[in-house]
């Protein structure tokens, strides 16, 4: 029997998962009669999505059939920062959503005040861009996660490596 049990928290995103979810809405905008003639389009460029369409209205669209997509998926949509909507070619309009992989330090000291203040028997520690916590009781360590999933932080968790 171990001492001391510990786990991860992490916020990541699945790009494979992601890309699944693009093809999904391609697929859908291309079928849809109000999507008909329209020159909408998401693109995934590295760790962020472009999403081009004719209009204001028709990129809401778009962004809320992708939304579907990646909420099906499995994909966290908290992990999405969208940036603003900018004039493209052609009369169109962008769109440059980046997808936020691992926690910032912020966040990261957020959710170790939110432990300590917690005052759970446990220790928590940030390593680059996850969390670890541990500690000599698997209800405590629960308590964590249950802690933090109510906490209403700004991005998706995962809790990994739980031994």
């Amino acid at each position: 029997m171990a001492s001391e049990y510990s786990f991860d928290v992490v916020s990541k995103v699945d790009f494979q998962e992601v890309n699944n979810a693009v093809t999904q809405a391609m697929k859908e905008i291309e079928t849809r009669f109000d999507f008909k003639g329209s020159k909408s389009s998401i693109k995934l460029e590295g760790e962020q999505l472009v999403i081009a369409s004719d209009d204001d209205y028709k990129l809401k669209s778009v962004v809320d059939i992708l939304q579907t997509k990646l909420i099906k998926r499995g994909v966290p949509i908290l992990n999405m920062d969208y940036g603003k909507v900018e004039p493209a070619s052609g009369g169109t309009v962008r769109q440059v959503v980046k997808m936020r992989q691992g926690i910032d330090q912020e966040n990261a000291k957020k959710m170790n005040i939110l432990i300590r203040d917690s005052k759970l028997k446990v220790k928590s520690q940030i390593q680059g861009d996850q969390l670890r916590v541990t500690g000599k009781s698997k209800d405590d360590l629960q308590a964590v996660m249950a802690l933090l999933r109510g906490a209403g932080l700004p991005l998706e968790l995962q809790f990994s490596n739980y031994r």
